[in-house]
């Protein structure tokens, strides 16, 4: 199991349990009850690696330090095909009543980077989104594209139950000013903020500046962040700077790897 306090956190992705439905509670028991001690010294340092992981889930320092103004760690989210479906590898191709491949070929190769990264406007990119600047139908390309936005399976519940707990999280995607058109269908801000998007920013991932740019804005230490991406090398980038790494595949293995690094995400019984 990976712990949170590594100063050269692996990239974390437990892929081969898979919980057979979205459980928070459920899934909290059994971790707690997954490892099994045979001696005193496995004891020793179970108990420390999983003081060390709820220390950093709770913000509170085993050696007795107290940070209550801030629940760690900081997540930080990749959006397209994390949290949200990416229309362009299906939905755009019909639009255009062309396969994948035939787009890619006629599409200028680097005006979608430079919209992401916020170098040129709406206009540019509709004039030069094929490489011999045929018209387009840009407001139903839009509205292609709003269309397909919709949270992963999944997804939505884990950000909620996250949201429950207090943990602070934060978008960390390459995308352009269209961040708006998905806030606006699917308001992922009342549980993110969307602080870090390459269009604002002016840097795409797997840029290392854009990284300990955020980790510089944050005002928080590279261990006592998680960073889940779909990209594995975006995530390996995250992990060359200190950041620990989590491979997104889907909701529920994201949720079962953030319990094993110690996040609280069982429900609230307190309650009456």
């Amino acid at each position: 199991m990976a712990s949170l306090f590594n100063p050269n956190p692996p990239l974390v992705s437990f892929s081969s349990i898979r919980p057979s439905s979205f459980n928070p509670s459920k899934m909290v028991s059994n971790f707690n009850q997954t490892s099994i001690i045979t001696n005193n010294t496995d004891v020793i340092a179970h108990t420390k690696l999983f003081s060390s992981s709820l220390s950093m889930a709770t913000g509170c320092s085993s050696a007795g330090g107290d940070n209550t103004s801030r629940k760690l760690p900081v997540l930080l989210f990749d959006i397209m095909d994390t949290l949200v479906r990416d229309p362009f590898y299906d939905d755009v191709p019909a639009f255009f009543r062309m396969p994948m491949e035939e787009l890619l070929e006629l599409k200028d190769p680097t005006v979608w980077i430079e919209f992401e990264k916020g170098l040129i406007d709406e206009a540019e990119l509709e004039k030069r989104f094929f490489k011999d600047e045929r018209p387009i139908d840009f407001e139903g390309l839009k509205s292609c594209m709003i269309s397909g936005y919709s949270f992963l399976e999944g997804i939505e519940e884990l950000l909620i139950a996250l949201k429950e707990k207090n943990y602070e999280m934060h978008a960390f995607t390459n995308y352009p000013v269209w961040y708006e058109m998905i806030e606006e269908k699917l308001k992922i801000s009342k549980y993110l903020s969307w602080t870090f998007c390459s269009c604002k920013n002016g840097k795409r991932k797997p840029d290392p500046e854009f990284y300990l740019e955020a980790l510089r804005h944050l005002k928080v230490e590279p261990a006592n962040c998680i960073f889940v991406d779909d990209r594995k090398k975006n995530v390996e980038a995250a992990k060359e700077v200190g950041i620990n790494g989590l491979h997104f595949k889907s909701a529920d293995l994201l949720l079962k790897d953030l319990c094993l690094l110690g996040l609280d995400i069982s429900p609230d019984t307190s309650s009456p």
